[in-house]
């Protein structure tokens, strides 16, 4: 009987992937690595403006698979909690965008989702209705679609937390929200044992490089202080372990509105964020040549 309804559950994980899709007649025709939009240079530019930034809601958090043949994202509406979204190639086009509900309803919201370097794990935040108990879950891929959702057991769901990431070697990078600072935990076989404070100036929703050469963050604004908009910087570890001051990304990236949520593609080529412009403060995504990035890096 176990084994049956874990069985289910695991059914209905999958299922779920091909329900609240948008209507076949009315999606683009798209094919190509990132929706097969043309790529941006050194000024960020909206992506995919109409299919996956939409106006009137919130979209953020993106994660692509390694070889970017599937992506995630964040969609949440002006009231109520976030959904998954997400889109992927078959047959050589990119499919009509769907909601995922990894938790099948065990959670209000789901939202930030990283998918992992080998492309069979995608960490997620999920959170209850009043916009409390956040967490950090998971989904494991399966031979044709998607696990049941797992709280991840570490003491990083300790406390409220949110928007994990991860390098390349396994550690992982992620805001304590009940402490109001950000902290990562060293992989060890796949497992977090120990959670430490992540030690530099400021910031929130940090995203770390697959190299953990550089790690981006949202702050306010630091070069004036009558700003209160929120930037993306950039801090790049030295010889020594330590991390530099953070790095304003510049005009390419930031504006006189608010910039959120950074994350770069697996390739390393793309840096993509959340633009906070449109009426009511509602955002789209953006993104940019990550050359932004390494025109600041120190010499």
């Amino acid at each position: 009987m176990k084994h049956s309804c874990t069985s289910i559950m695991l059914l209905l994980a999958t299922l779920t992937m091909s329900s609240n899709s948008y209507s076949h007649d009315k999606f683009p025709h798209l094919e190509g690595p990132y929706l097969g939009q043309k790529t941006p240079g050194l000024t960020a530019e909206i992506f995919a403006p109409g299919i996956v930034s939409i106006n009137g809601r919130f979209d953020f958090g993106i994660s692509f698979s390694p070889n970017l043949d599937e992506v995630y994202f964040s969609v949440q509406p002006k009231e109520g909690p976030a959904d998954i979204h997400f889109s992927k190639i078959e047959n050589k086009k990119w499919q009509p965008v769907q909601k995922a509900k990894f938790t099948q309803g065990q959670k209000a919201g789901e939202m930030e989702p990283f998918v992992r370097a080998d492309g069979k794990r995608i960490y997620f935040t999920g959170y209850s209705a009043n916009f409390t108990n956040e967490q950090i879950w998971y989904v494991d891929r399966l031979d044709d679609g998607w696990s049941k959702a797992i709280k991840l057991d570490s003491p990083i769901n300790d406390d409220a937390v949110m928007n994990l990431t991860q390098a390349k070697n396994g550690d992982v990078f992620y805001d304590n929200i009940s402490k109001r600072k950000m902290y990562y935990a060293v992989n060890n076989n796949g497992e977090f044992p120990q959670v430490q404070e992540l030690n530099v100036d400021t910031g929130s929703h940090p995203f770390i490089s697959s190299a953990q050469d550089y790690l981006l963050v949202q702050a306010r604004n630091k070069e004036d202080d009558e700003r209160k908009d929120s930037e993306i910087y950039v801090y790049f570890k030295q010889k020594d372990g330590t991390w530099t001051k953070p790095i304003n990304l510049g005009e390419g990236v930031n504006s006189s509105f608010h910039e959120r949520v950074a994350s770069v593609t697996p390739d390393g080529k793309y840096l993509f964020f959340s633009r906070y412009n449109e009426e009511g403060g509602i955002a789209n995504l953006y993104w940019v040549s990550t050359d932004v990035i390494e025109n600041v890096r120190p010499k």
